[in-house]
């Protein structure tokens, strides 16, 4: 079960986040509305929420999950591949957010690279995708340190996708939804696999929270293979996002 959640407000900025979606440019009006939209949708989950203000000078610091991992038991400070987002993870809000929660506070240091959307919790398990922004060498240093706290970790090398959690999301109860390249990975065949069309492949991202799953606005069939598995659905429109290559889980650090 999740307690916490932080999200980031959008910054006026986001426009100029980071892409490759060719989608056109984010609305911030509409960005804003959607955010609100989310942040109302985790608290339906019965999770407490922090809100942090937004930061103009990083235009994708409202993807807050690339920064850290938070675990039962330590939060893993991030140090992002992306040069224009390395100093997100260093923002004096956050730090001292995280610091209200946890006692354990862990960096990721040069030469490694982790964002955190590469990485996937399964209990006490994290798969961690390597990735153009998750290297080897910031992977194996959040193995040591999950170790470290008697957690265990995992690589799983990406071909196709930005983050691991671009294409997969563990919707607890061992079930996983895989789209494209992750349908056929040899680390989830143990996995109820619930595969996903490539036309509603961005669909795959969502989130469970505590027996709910938000599912982005526009996905029918996942919405509807979802709800066949007995979760209770709440859908978001993720519009505004996806222009910038974000999704549902990169919006929030849920602990």
């Amino acid at each position: 079960m999740f307690r916490n959640v932080i999200v980031r407000v959008p910054s006026e900025t986001i426009c100029n986040g980071i892409t490759s979606a060719d989608l056109g440019k984010p609305n911030y009006k509409l960005a804003l509305k959607q955010h609100e939209e989310y942040v109302s949708a985790l608290s339906k989950t019965g999770v407490n929420v922090t809100v942090l203000q937004p930061h103009d000078e990083y235009p994708d610091s409202c993807f807050v999950e690339d920064v850290a991992l938070c675990t039962r038991e330590c939060v893993i400070i991030t140090r992002p591949g992306a040069d224009s987002r390395r100093k997100e993870a260093e923002l004096p809000d956050m730090l001292e957010t995280l610091n209200n929660f946890y006692t354990h506070i862990e960096y990721i240091e040069e030469p490694g690279t982790v964002e955190a959307g590469d990485i996937m919790m399964v209990g006490d398990h994290f798969y961690i995708g390597e990735s153009a922004r998750t290297n080897r060498a910031g992977a194996e240093q959040v193995i040591a340190i999950l170790e470290k706290y008697g957690l265990s970790g995992s690589i799983v090398p990406l071909q196709e996708v930005l983050h691991l959690k671009t294409g997969t999301t563990y919707l607890e109860n061992n079930n996983l939804l895989v789209a494209g390249e992750f349908k056929s990975v040899p680390d989830f065949e143990k996995f109820h696999r619930i595969e996903v069309e490539d036309e509603e492949a961005y669909g795959a991202n969502c989130i469970w929270v505590n027996d709910y799953v938000i599912v982005p606005e526009g996905y029918p069939k996942v919405k509807k293979a979802i709800k066949a598995l007995g979760y209770k659905v709440l859908v978001v429109d993720t519009s505004e996002f996806r222009k910038i290559d974000g999704g549902l889980s990169c919006l929030s650090l849920r602990f």
